[in-house]
């Protein structure tokens, strides 16, 4: 891979991470994103000397590095605590070339509520009707994922699915790229969003019918990934976060 190549896929990663932290999809200093640009290669978000939060993520601070790799990764970088969420899941995943790794809070209050999650909404948001319609796996412990047994059991509870809820702590989503990965994320939030603001209503609406479901296409990753990908590119550089370095 050409080093320019290289360079942007690091800055869309970088971006990607400040995206996850201007939607307020994670806690400020927690999370992560990875993107496979080989048999064993990876490109992650690592902490550096100068870290500041996912907010404010350099392409600098987007390190290339094994699937093997542990702690120290040069110049003062360190990889995440849980890289083994990344490596493992790559591990398994070999249809994947993504991980995305947060702290919604509604991923917090959905999963420790044992809210259902149901396919109860169709056109408002069809990605996140067909997660809700494919099932949303569980994985059950609420601590760090740090080492490679954990990160297998998590690769495991993800199975083939493109999310999974880590109940008590946030979630993980794979794709091919990041905004794939970005855009599942979107659609659970929203998904378990709606979810908890049902249950707090008290209302369990039925699910969406046959007939509905008809109507209910896949409007392709044109639109539910890159064009929402440029939106949230857009509103960084509304804020003047889009450069990053």
């Amino acid at each position: 891979m050409m080093a320019d190549e290289l360079d942007e896929l690091r800055r869309t990663v970088a971006l990607g991470c400040r995206i996850v932290a201007a939607a307020g999809l994670t806690t400020p200093l927690l999370g992560h994103i990875s993107l496979r640009v080989g048999p064993d290669r990876v490109l992650v978000r690592c902490r550096g000397p100068q870290e500041r939060g996912l907010l404010f993520t350099t392409v600098s601070d987007v390190r290339l590095v094994s699937l093997d790799d542990e702690g120290d990764v040069g110049d003062g970088y360190r990889l995440p605590n849980e890289y083994p969420i990344h490596a493992e899941i790559l591990r398994a995943r070999p249809d994947i070339a993504s991980v995305l790794h947060a702290h919604p809070r509604s991923a917090l209050l959905g999963g420790l509520a044992a809210v259902p999650i149901r396919p109860i909404f169709g056109a408002y948001d069809i990605p996140a009707f067909r997660l809700a319609d494919g099932g949303v796996p569980v994985y059950p412990h609420a601590g760090l994922v740090r080492t490679a047994a954990a990160g297998g059991e998590l690769a495991r509870a993800l199975g083939g699915s493109a999310v999974v809820l880590l109940r008590g702590h946030g979630v993980a989503t794979v794709g091919q790229d990041v905004p794939q990965v970005l855009s599942h994320l979107l659609a659970l939030d929203e998904l378990l969003r709606i979810s908890v603001e049902l249950a707090q209503l008290g209302a369990a609406p039925s699910a969406v019918t046959e007939q509905d479901r008809e109507h209910l296409p896949d409007l392709g990753a044109a639109f539910n990934e890159q064009l929402l990908w440029r939106h949230h590119v857009g509103l960084l550089e509304l804020q003047g976060l889009a450069d990053v370095g």
